[in-house]
């Protein structure tokens, strides 16, 4: 065999192969190819149905509330001491107990104190005794009027001193200025007290007062009378308080206005120094339209919903009013016994075919 015969040979057999494999590549008219090929043709033409869901417009009562952070103080609160030095002879109470207004609760020596007015008592009745004699002397001209003035002023003199020793005798008695509690004491009997030594802390508990600041933008809103509620961490109790007096002024570096509310606590059960999370009610709107918040679709700057009318999603533009946490008020756009979609918001478009899945009530 020559060469111009091989080369011949050979370009047959590579054009063989060359068409071979163009032809396995291309798509075989079987007919699982054939049913895809009508699939992605068909869905040109299907539309998108979209499952959603929804809740009906209806009217019900919204209340405007602030939300606030503030804290409960005591209704007084008092370090105690005395009002005079010594050293303590006398301690009365059991800490953290409730203690009543009046009740001595500690002591200091006054046993000096003590010998001073007893011996001035002593010289109280011969002082009397000096005056109405010289009164019956008076009356029958055997005295001067100036002598019986004289007796008069040591006898007056008596008493004022007396006053005092008792006065001090009281300064060394601590008495409770309120009905509260009282905390962990200071001192010990035997130790040495001044006016600037705190004995105990006394508290009263009940009722509280709920401390808290508003804004400037709020401050006119809040007056005397105010009803607003509040919970503590860990609590699931609403609690119920009434705002009874306001600063005089905003805070200038703030500029908020501190105001307090009082909590009976009936119970002493709450204690003061916790922190509150405050709802304060500015204001209630009954018979009003409301949708969840998260129906609503911001759209350069307007705010737009979803309706559901005849099986399709049609926008409607809405004004709304005030919101709270899970609802938004809305003035303008809906009636009563709309349907509003409230899933899929981001996916809707004019005229798309919805079904409705749940409706939310």
């Amino acid at each position: 065999m020559n060469k111009r015969v091989k080369w011949g040979i050979i370009i047959v057999i590579g054009a063989a192969l060359i068409g071979w494999g163009i032809y396995t590549q291309m798509p075989k008219q079987n007919e699982e190819l054939a049913e895809a090929d009508k699939v992605m043709t068909s869905n040109n033409r299907v539309k998108r149905i979209l499952n959603v869901n929804a809740t009906i417009a209806k009217p019900q009562t919204l209340i405007d509330e602030i939300p606030i952070t503030g804290s409960l103080i005591p209704d007084e609160e008092v370090d105690l001491s005395f009002e005079t030095s010594g050293k303590i002879v006398e301690i009365n109470f059991e800490e953290g107990t409730v203690v009543k207004k009046g009740q001595l609760l500690a002591k200091v020596n006054d046993r000096p104190l003590q010998a001073q007015l007893q011996r001035l008592v002593s010289q109280l009745k011969l002082a009397e005794d000096r005056v109405f004699r010289q009164d019956a002397l008076l009356k029958r001209d055997a005295v001067s009027q100036e002598a019986y003035e004289q007796v008069k002023t040591e006898l007056a003199t008596l008493n004022a001193d007396i006053e005092s020793v008792e006065a001090q005798i009281a300064q060394t008695e601590l008495r409770a200025p309120f009905d509260g509690i009282i905390g962990l004491r200071q001192v010990s009997i035997g130790s040495y007290a001044s006016p600037t030594t705190v004995v105990a802390k006394l508290t009263k508990v009940t009722p509280l007062k709920v401390e808290f600041a508003v804004s400037e933008r709020y401050a006119n809103t809040i007056q005397k009378g105010t009803n607003l509620t509040f919970t503590l961490e860990g609590s699931l109790n609403t609690y119920h308080a009434k705002v009874y007096a306001r600063e005089s002024s905003l805070d200038p570096s703030t500029h908020t206005l501190t105001i307090r509310a009082i909590y009976p606590n009936e119970s002493g059960f709450i204690m003061p120094g916790r922190y509150v999370a405050i709802n304060l009610k500015k204001q209630e709107y009954e018979n009003t339209l409301a949708i969840p918040s998260e129906a609503i679709v911001p759209e350069m700057g307007k705010d737009k919903i979803f309706l559901y009318k005849s099986g399709k999603a049609q926008p409607v533009e809405i004004t709304t009013g005030i919101r709270t946490e899970a609802l938004v008020q809305v003035k303008q756009g809906i009636s009563e016994g709309d349907t509003i979609i409230i899933s899929g918001t981001q996916q809707l478009r004019t005229g798309m075919d919805v079904t409705i899945d749940n409706i939310v009530k």
